[in-house]
This record gives structure tokens, sequence and C-alpha cells, in this order.
């Protein structure tokens, strides 16, 4: 009822995956729970993928709609990556996280502080803890993740993307991106729903790229395969910052969750499966009466988020050369070293040794320095992409 007040254990702003996820074990764990979201059983728009390793063991198989037994990386040359990937099932993820016995509201947060939430209707919630997982702002000149997809019939995709396969990075030249722009790869991966998706990604470029440039590199490089598009294929945009920090501890405010609170990936754009995996941590702080910014960001976590943003600027600052000698050079590291900037929250040592290691075997040796920022630091600063009367010609 608007204007309704009520004193709960948990309040979670925002229902996406992580929210959703978040109330849902804070019920298991007996906690009197409010959900607060404008559209609470919206199915969510954009595709989520993960390693199977990272998901947590409460969740079922359900979750999954896709699974790549080995994944496929071409850097300057083709790598198997020996370590099952899957495109997770939006309705399978939905009904495996039922908000039976919480308490959701449909509506807008107008006002998210420590322990009380305010809808616009007058609805006021009072929490023990507010858990804030709305997910991120707006984006300006941050360095960003972008992406376009487009949704392909599988027998179509066939040349380039067949059954129980996927690329998680094709840096192969096929996208029509001259030497003098930026870069970006091509993610595609079978959705288990007879379709794949063909989606070209920027990583790293600050306010990041067009949409209608990330299309026409995607086009080309279907064009190379020999696929042809009808024009009507549906498609998706991403457009985020990757640079949103940890919070900090102590802080009077309601508790960031998910890619608001420092859980989005640096250097990938993931945060879901990270998310979750870190949901009963948050939860089990709450029952402990403990912070749980403290429990989620020990300082392990903290110095792992330090380095991958380090990572992300050199990202952001590389060639299409440059950016396929270094990936060539991280896909050859050991297992764990790729694990630990790729997954691990808080093995530091390894991320350490294998950014070190991906750094000194990049070659030519000249390029290191672009990499760790002695030169060419802001080399796409403010880079103008071609019109869209030029793109639509390219």
């Amino acid at each position: 009822m608007p204007g309704m007040s009520s004193e709960v254990d948990i309040c979670v702003v925002g229902l996406g995956p992580t929210g959703r996820a978040l109330a849902h074990r804070a019920v298991a764990a007996g906690f009197r729970v409010v959900a607060v979201d404008p559209r609470p059983e919206r199915l969510w728009p954009p595709t989520f993928s993960c390693w199977v390793d990272e998901l947590p063991a409460w969740l079922p198989p359900s979750v999954i709609a896709s699974r790549i037994e080995a994944p496929t990386v071409w850097t300057a040359a083709e790598h198997r990556i020996e370590r099952p990937y899957c495109v997770l099932s939006k309705p399978g993820l939905r009904d495996a996280l039922p908000l039976d016995g919480a308490t959701v509201l449909a509506g807008r947060a107008v006002s998210v502080a420590a322990h009380e939430v305010t809808l616009g209707d007058g609805t006021v919630v009072r929490a023990g803890t507010v858990f804030d997982s709305r997910g991120l702002p707006a984006l300006g000149k941050r360095r960003a993740a972008s992406a376009h997809g487009i949704f392909v019939d599988a027998e179509t995709a066939a040349p380039m993307v067949a059954d129980g396969e996927g690329l998680l990075l094709d840096w192969r030249p096929e996208n029509g991106a001259g030497p003098d722009e930026p870069p970006s790869f091509l993610y595609a991966v079978p959705l288990g729903d007879g379709t794949v998706i063909f989606e070209e990604t920027s990583l790293g470029l600050r306010g990041g790229m067009p949409q209608r440039e990330l299309r026409r590199r995607t086009l080309n490089r279907l064009a190379a395969h020999g696929i042809r598009l009808s024009g009507d294929e549906p498609s998706e945009a991403a457009h985020y910052p990757l640079d949103q920090p940890p919070p900090k501890r102590g802080a009077a405010q309601a508790v960031p969750f998910g890619s608001r609170g420092g859980m989005m990936h640096p250097c990938t754009g993931y945060s879901v499966a990270d998310s979750l995996a870190l949901v009963d941590t948050a939860v089990e702080a709450v029952r402990r009466g403990a912070d749980p910014v403290a429990a989620l960001w020990p300082w392990r976590a903290r110095l792992v988020y330090w380095m991958r943003e380090r990572g992300l600027w050199g990202l952001g600052r590389l060639t299409t050369d440059q950016s396929i000698a270094m990936f060539e050079s991280f896909f050859t590291q050991d297992e764990r070293g790729q694990r630990a900037l790729l997954s691990a929250h808080d093995d530091y040592p390894a991320l350490g040794a294998v950014l070190f290691d991906t750094v000194a075997h990049t070659w030519p040796f000249r390029w290191r320095y672009d990499l760790v920022g002695w030169t060419n630091r802001n080399r796409w600063l403010n880079h103008e992409f071609s019109p869209p009367e030029r793109a639509r010609k390219g």
C-alpha cells in the first residue's frame, strides 16, 4: 500500500540476477526480506555467460542454457581453453531464485540509505541492512565495455560457430578496422535456443565505442566467412563502465552489491558469476552482525581489483596489433595465472605474476611501454569514429 512503513532484516534494491540471488539466499537463511524493483518479474535483457566452475554449488544445472567444453581464442594463433564455459538460461536462472517468503515491492526507489529506502509512491522500508543492487551509474567518459550483438540462427552461423563450440575472443583481422582505429574483437557463442550471438566487443576505451561502428565490424566479420544476414535479425547493445570501484569500509550508506559494488571485472566486463559466488558471504556477514563490505572486500580482494584496474588501463591504449600480441602472451601462461586474472577474487600472488609475465613476453619489446603506460597513455582519447553515412558504406 502506498505510504506504508515496514521494518525488516534486509532490504534489497534492484532485482537483476545478483539482487534477486541475494534476496533469495537471505530468505533461505531465515531473514525477513523486502525486495524492491520497478519491474520485479521482467526477464533480464542482457546475455549472461561465465566459466562453469564459477557458479556456486547451490544453483541447479537448469541455469545453464549452453555449455562449451573448450572455447576458442584467436590471437596470433588458435588457442583452445580447456575449461568449460557456459551461457546462462535467463528463465532458468530466474526460476532457480524464487522470492517466496520475501515481500516484493514493485516500485522505484527514490532514496536509498544505510537503513531506509523510500519509494516513489511514499512507501518507506526500514531495514537492519540495505543492499543496493541497482546496477551501474552513467558511463560518461569512463573506461567502458561496449558491444553490439546480433542473434543469428545456428544453421546460418555454422561456418563460424558449430554446435558446442564458441569464440571467446576472436582477434583475426576481419572486422574492417584500420591500424589507426581503436581495436575490437568478436565474441560468438551458441545460446542453447537455436541461435548464436555474434558480438563485436571493445574493452577499456574511454566513453566506449559507438554501436554503429561495432555493428559495421560485426557484419564485416560475418561477410568474411560467407555469412549474409537479412537485416531483420534481433540485436542487443551493451555500453557500461568497467572501473566501478569497491565500496569503502565503514561508510554510512547502503551496501553496494554486484556491478554497483565493484564486482564488475575491470578487464573482462563480467560480473554475474562473481556476484552470485559472493551472495552467501554477504548474507553470512549480516547474520554475524559484521560489516558486509569488509567481508566482501578483504585487503587481498582489493589488491586484486587494483591490479586488474591497471590491466584495464593497458587494454584501453593498445592498437589492434598490440592487443593481439598481448593476448597471445597471456593465453600461453599457466592455468593458475589465467584463472587469477579471469576469475579468482583474491589470488593476488598469481595475478601479479601473470601480469608481469604477460608484459614481459609481449613482443616487440617497444610495445611493452604502451602496455604499462610509459608511452601513448591516452592514445584513443576523443577518437572520432566515422559518421553513420561512411559506416554504412563500409
